[in-house]
């Protein structure tokens, strides 16, 4: 895979580059008006939604962590919980989630992030040669290898992705 950096500059792309990490760039037109950021981004590059995860932020035990999951899907959120080693989750809070990493809602990118916070890859990403996930704006994904994510998030890896369509 190539490394293209230019005129998309982003914490996360910066997060990339400092590391030597091979990605690529899919930017893409964002419509205001589209609800499902993740399933936008998809569709508009023409990419399978199993291959295009989104970034969603949740509440553990009063702190803050990250859940990356397919865009196909939605985050169980008991799943995620016991990844975490805890009783329950919820989403957090859209603000906070936006004041944590330094991102708009719908650009949130696990890389780069203002506080990095504890992350939970879903498994489903290991059977894949790359992945897509959001660049750090609306309108741009980065594709590049789970094991480059994993590594750069200090992710831990389970299954917490089910069939639907929660948060992004």
């Amino acid at each position: 895979m190539a490394r293209r950096n230019a005129a998309q500059g982003t914490p996360a792309t910066a997060a990339l580059a400092a590391a030597g990490v091979s990605f690529v760039l899919h930017p893409y037109a964002h419509d205001p008006s589209v609800a499902s950021y993740g399933i936008e981004a998809a569709e508009a590059l023409g990419m399978d939604p199993s291959k295009v995860f989104k970034t969603l932020m949740v509440e553990v035990e009063g702190r803050l962590a990250v859940g990356i999951v397919p865009v196909s899907g939605s985050l169980d959120l008991k799943a995620f919980a016991a990844a975490m080693g805890a009783k329950k989750a919820a989403m957090a809070d859209p603000a906070a989630a936006q004041r944590r990493t330094g991102y708009v809602l719908g650009g949130i990118s696990p890389l780069g992030q203002r506080l990095p916070s504890p992350t939970v890859l879903d498994s489903s990403a290991l059977a894949l040669d790359t992945l897509l996930v959001s660049g750090g704006k609306r309108g741009l994904d980065i594709e590049l290898a789970p094991a480059d994510l994993v590594r750069l998030t200090g992710a831990s890896t389970a299954a917490i992705s089910s069939l639907g369509g929660h948060g992004g």
